[in-house]
């Protein structure tokens, strides 16, 4: 049986082994600092002196008598004992901060630390205001929030929460995806534009016009299906300028480039100041969800539940149910 699974009680004659219970500190010191990537960044985010750091991994070095990594000026490298031990390591960390989100479930006032990654595309939430919100109704709470088109990787960045924009994501054991808004897509572009070109009466004219689709992730155009009461139209209309970014897109409409594909909570405002008008009005396009993702092996903090339900408000200008 491993050391780390054996049963802590006096038959197994642990007062005179090394594996204490204050000895699976050590480990769980040596998981943040793979983590970090380094002595300064782990200190840091456990709040100890480097030196201490330092010192306390020499002695679970010697203690369990194999090296745990090499180390220098530039970099640490695992050994292969190193990348074994680390598997119980993390083990222990995920057991702790599951202990200690339960803990936290329990409180009625939400604190600690919140890391929140978002795309920059949602334009129509109010970030500032939220965050002042946020801070001002939970002043335990620190939120670390970055705004990226970058897809982050949740369980090794260690975001609490990750919002995504998609017609769906794919079954995740690890992960829990809770659904905030639907977006409903419409077609639209400028009055300069419509003037210039004409307006199209049917979804087939869209082909003798300069239209502005999304990029997906292969540099591929996004066809537009595009679905009314009458029937289903799908293509891949001609295109000068296209991106992976809505809000550019937007911006090239609104500026008469051509017509944009867009969520109506992205063009609302284009169209109250009348910078954009909605083409094909009976025709939509497939809706898209802003969806929640969650670690799926941890009970939610409240800091966390509360910024949720706070962000499903600002987006719908709803309270949650």
């Amino acid at each position: 049986m491993p050391l780390l699974n054996r049963p802590l009680n006096n038959r197994h004659g642990l007062e005179s082994s090394p594996w204490v219970a204050g000895q699976a500190d050590d480990l769980v010191l040596f998981a943040h600092l793979i983590d970090a990537g380094s002595f300064s960044a782990a200190a840091e985010r456990v709040g100890i002196p480097k030196s201490t750091l330092s010192r306390r991994l020499s002695a679970l070095e010697n203690r369990l008598g194999q090296r745990l990594m090499t180390r220098s000026t530039r970099r640490l490298a695992l050994t292969d004992f190193g990348e074994r031990m680390l598997e119980h390591a993390r083990r222990l960390l995920d057991e702790l901060s599951e202990a200690s989100a339960l803990a936290q479930h329990e409180q009625d006032q939400p604190h600690g630390l919140l890391r929140v990654s978002m795309p920059p595309d949602l334009t129509h939430v109010d970030l500032a205001t939220l965050l002042l919100t946020f801070a001002s109704r939970y002043p335990e709470v620190r939120v670390a929030l970055d705004v990226s088109a970058r897809r982050v990787d949740l369980l090794v960045e260690r975001f609490d929460l990750v919002v995504r924009i998609a017609d769906h994501l794919p079954d995740d054991s690890t992960l829990v995806a809770t659904k905030l808004h639907d977006m409903r897509i419409h077609l639209y572009a400028s009055a300069a534009y419509l003037n210039r070109f004409g307006t199209p009466k049917t979804p087939s004219d869209l082909m003798a016009h300069n239209c502005l689709p999304l990029i997906g992730s292969r540099d591929e155009t996004v066809a537009w299906s595009l679905s009314s009461a009458v029937g289903q139209w799908q293509g891949v209309p001609p295109s000068r300028l296209s991106s992976n970014s809505p809000a550019t897109q937007r911006a090239l409409a609104v500026s008469g480039l051509g017509i944009v594909a867009l969520p109506d909570v992205l063009a609302s405002e284009c169209v109250a100041q009348s910078t954009l008008i909605r083409v094909l009005p009976q025709w939509s396009l497939p809706s898209m969800t802003v969806w929640c993702v969650t670690p799926g092996r941890r009970l939610l903090p409240l800091r966390t539940k509360v910024f949720i339900e706070m962000l499903r408000q600002s987006m719908t200008g709803k309270p949650a149910v």
